[in-house]
């Protein structure tokens, strides 16, 4: 090889130290690629008092006054307003909307899911773009959808009410509003991750002569159970604070179909502070117990991550 031949370093690319050379160059040599790569320390410390500060203004003070308003008058008036009867029908309403529509955004998120990043099909794109819908929408708009097509003056307004059937103010509606506004969490986990694992531990199952069924339940779902389980997580938060959607087609109904962040409206409207900002905290209980359980899965899967880059 001649000398024209011969690949010369990049000057500004710092280089490795020889196999050979002492400890202590080669640290120098690893602090000045680090160095060469970071920004100085008052930048790092700059951006971080601003997200502290933006955190603490936006996030931990109104949190924290949610929880000293909702204790200000004592035990008893803050347990008396959660076991008032009409606090603890909006809490099952609320569970019941989640219930139903976590169970049913995980069936649908799945499969489609399973179904963009494993095949190809006319309208792939269309499936998309309608997944990420209820992104783009106003949850009052997806509301008013379902009046427009349920109501009393709607599409099936009129056959619902000669069969004796009640959606919109009733449970069924506050159901379907919720389904609208969560389906896309659980999918949209879902897809990018299956698309980067591709096929190739599906097509070799396939090859040892796997059916559908056990391909998809002890190759694809494994390696999808944290992603899963994280999307499962936001859907379920997002349930059980929805407002806007909920809110157009529930009736406001005490009792009946008042979910919770409906009852803490009410109250707060009625100038029953006390009372809304416990049911209030109930509620930030709730979220804190999901971003908990969010935690937990981040760190399981980045242990996971580095696991498998260290057998690698």
């Amino acid at each position: 090889m001649t000398t024209a031949q011969i690949p010369l370093p990049d000057a500004a690319t710092p280089q490795p130290a020889p196999p050979g050379a002492p400890v202590s160059q080669r640290g120098t040599r690893a602090r000045s690629a680090l160095s060469s790569t970071t920004e100085p320390a008052w930048v790092r410390t700059t951006l971080i008092l601003i997200a502290l500060l933006f955190l603490s203004l936006f996030l931990f003070v109104p949190l924290v006054a949610v929880f000293v308003e909702a204790f200000k008058k004592g035990w008893e008036v803050y347990v008396a307003a959660i076991v008032e009867p009409d606090a603890l029908a909006a809490v099952k309403l609320t569970l019941i909307a989640a219930g139903i529509s976590v169970p049913l955004n995980l069936v649908f998120g799945v499969a489609a899911a399973w179904a963009i990043a494993k095949f190809d099909f006319r309208g792939k794109d269309l499936l998309l773009t309608l997944i990420d819908l209820p992104f783009s929408v106003s949850p009052v708009i997806a509301g008013l959808i379902y009046v427009l097509v349920f109501g009393l003056q709607g599409w099936w307004g009129e056959w619902l009410r000669d069969h004796d059937l009640k959606i919109i103010f009733a449970v069924p509606g506050i159901v379907l509003a919720t389904v609208f506004v969560t389906f896309p969490f659980v999918a949209r986990e879902l897809i990018p991750l299956m698309q980067a694992q591709g096929q190739e531990q599906e097509e070799a199952a396939r090859v040892l002569g796997a059916s559908g069924w056990q391909i998809f339940w002890r190759v694809t779902l494994p390696n999808v159970k944290w992603a899963l389980l994280y999307g499962v997580i936001l859907c379920n938060a997002r349930a059980m604070g929805e407002f806007g959607a909920v809110s157009v087609v529930s009736g406001h109904v005490r009792g009946f179909t008042n979910t919770m962040p409906l009852h803490i409206e009410i109250l707060y409207n009625e100038y029953q502070f006390a009372a809304s900002f416990a049911v209030a905290s109930l509620l930030a209980g709730l979220a804190l117990v999901s971003l908990v359980l969010k935690y937990i899965v981040e760190q399981r899967v980045k242990r996971e991550s580095s696991a498998a880059q260290g057998a690698h």
